[in-house]
């Protein structure tokens, strides 16, 4: 018997898989990519929205990309000099060069992420016309509807990080704040809505019964 062996990976409950996988597929936008002016990497405790922005700067699809965020309490122990500033390290390690990056190191909700964004990139005098907003998978939803309002000239493409949902769950190694974070981010749709933040976004009624099922399950550390 292997003492040293690795403890397996906790797992989403099969309790909740079902309403879970149905949270994970309706904020998943399924946009086809294509090229952009500006490629915007929102701030968050995943790694995996500079992971994807740095794969598709290789890829062609921007010629310059913009990482926006500050600190929440989530991020701040893995990412203490900052969650846009530690993207661009990431990046540049993987081969983007530095005058490709811009940082956008204040903002701490996706509004801020767009508004300051917005601000940056006016004010270098850098002509944008179409953005691919990258983020974690459960807020592309979120990230389109809020970018629709704020910036509704633009032309609006999303990409997260593409992985099945086990796999995601074990980068980051917490099912329990995944699926929290999936709650929350379900409620924001209509909450942010109805609070002018973010163009209305259709709810199917499986979505809006899949998120009672978890709230009433006790996921609710990041409902708002």
């Amino acid at each position: 018997m292997n003492r040293h062996a690795a403890a397996p990976a906790e797992a989403i409950p099969d309790a909740i898989r079902a309403d879970v996988e149905t949270l994970w597929r309706y904020h998943d936008m399924g946009h086809e990519l294509r090229p952009c002016d500006v490629g915007i990497g929102l701030g968050s405790h995943d790694l995996g929205v500079a992971v994807i922005a740095t794969r598709l700067f290789h890829e062609g699809l921007f010629p310059r990309i913009v990482f926006t965020g500050a600190n929440a309490p989530t991020t701040v122990e893995r990412f203490p000099r900052g969650e846009a500033v530690h993207y661009r390290e990431y990046a540049i390690e993987q081969g983007v060069p530095a005058e490709a990056i811009l940082v956008e190191p204040r903002a701490t909700n996706t509004a801020q992420n767009l508004e300051y964004s917005r601000k940056l990139l006016t004010e270098r005098q850098i002509s944008v016309h179409s953005v691919l907003i990258m983020s974690r998978p459960y807020q592309q939803r979120r990230a389109y509807a809020t970018c629709r309002l704020m910036w509704p000239e633009v032309d609006v493409v999303c990409a997260s990080n593409r992985l099945e949902l086990d796999d995601y769950v074990s980068s980051i190694g917490d099912p329990r704040r995944v699926v929290d974070m999936l709650v929350g981010d379900t409620q924001r749709i209509e909450v942010y809505a109805e609070r002018g933040f973010a163009i209305p976004q259709e709810m199917p009624d499986e979505v809006q019964a899949a998120f009672e099922r978890l709230v009433a399950a006790g996921y609710t550390s990041r409902l708002i």
